[in-house]
């Protein structure tokens, strides 16, 4: 069974200590636990409730009719386990849904026509809900393959039972599907990866480069047992790294929310540094606690005056 995603990022980066930033004061533990618990329900539900059935596709949105997106995907496959340790499901219901997603996206068309699902182990960003065939003419998606990649990865963790078959299945495909992503070919310009690629024009002229939500990307094409980018590649992601002060938090900056919150989903960066962080005395869960405050406070001033914040 290859290495969970969690030991990829210990094995690539150092550990270290972190110093801490305040912040505004946590709210009731009580009342937050219950708010939390009802958002994570509902959460649970988009997925369980809306995914196709037949192969595992999410759609990428609701409630008005949307193709499917792969990203989502990870993140159901991310949910469904969650969903076990709730009680929301059953494990079987749980490994029987993820069984048939793996299944899909092992089986699917991978070559260079516009018709097929996939090409060198990557999957185009948004699929035909029912067919999984190519959404219109998106783009081959480097990011969003990884974020899929995330939640296969941690399926492949979760169901552990040497005694049965089902959950030994979803470990082989989960192996097969993260061996299959030829990362070297998604490196048009090396050591860095592409952001996508069209089978009308070729390779995106922009790469992944700067603090931004691909840091699971780097971390897995980095380990990859098959395809890995050389090693230069983190440091050249890491060069345009923008430090400042936002909102009176001192961190690495990167505008949207989710950049910060997508790679922990999967990784847990207490302690995790890399030269560029370790010379910051913080770590990268730290950085991404200060940019939550940060963007709290800018919700709360609303420069913009938009309705709803």
């Amino acid at each position: 069974m290859r290495p969970t995603v969690a030991w990829l990022a210990g094995a690539l980066l150092a550990a270290c200590s972190t110093n801490h930033a305040e912040g505004p004061p946590p709210p009731d533990s009580a009342q937050a636990a219950a708010f939390l618990d009802t958002v994570e329900a509902h959460t649970f539900d988009y997925f369980w409730d809306l995914t196709n059935t037949a192969n595992g596709l999410v759609p990428d949105r609701s409630p008005t009719p949307s193709f499917s997106s792969i990203a989502a995907v990870g993140f159901g496959l991310t949910a469904y386990p969650i969903g076990v340790e709730h009680g929301y499901i059953t494990r079987d219901q749980a490994r029987q849904r993820v069984v048939t997603t793996l299944r899909f996206f092992w089986t699917a068309r991978q070559d260079s026509t516009t018709a097929a699902t996939g090409y060198h182990g990557f999957f185009y960003h948004f699929l035909d809900m029912n067919s999984g065939a190519r959404y219109q003419q998106v783009e081959l998606s480097s990011i969003d393959t990884a974020l899929l990649l995330g939640g296969v990865l941690f399926c492949q963790s979760y169901f552990s039972d040497p005694a049965d078959a089902t959950e030994a299945e979803i470990r082989r495909l989960a192996d097969s599907i993260y061996a299959r992503a030829d990362w070297q070919w998604f490196s048009p310009r090396p050591p860095v990866v592409s952001l996508g690629w069209h089978p009308e024009s070729g390779f995106l002229a922009y790469d992944w480069r700067g603090y931004n939500e691909a840091m699971i990307l780097y971390i897995l094409a980095l380990g990859s047992p098959t395809h890995p980018v050389d090693t230069a590649a983190w440091s050249q992601w890491t060069g345009p790294y923008q430090w400042g002060t936002f909102y009176g938090q001192t961190h690495l900056g990167f505008a949207p929310l989710f950049g910060h919150q997508y790679s922990h989903v999967w990784i847990d960066f207490h302690g995790i540094q890399d030269p560029y962080m370790k010379a910051h005395g913080i770590d990268y869960f730290e950085n991404s606690r200060r940019a939550t405050y940060a963007q709290r406070s800018y919700a709360a001033a609303n420069p913009g005056g938009w309705t709803g914040y």
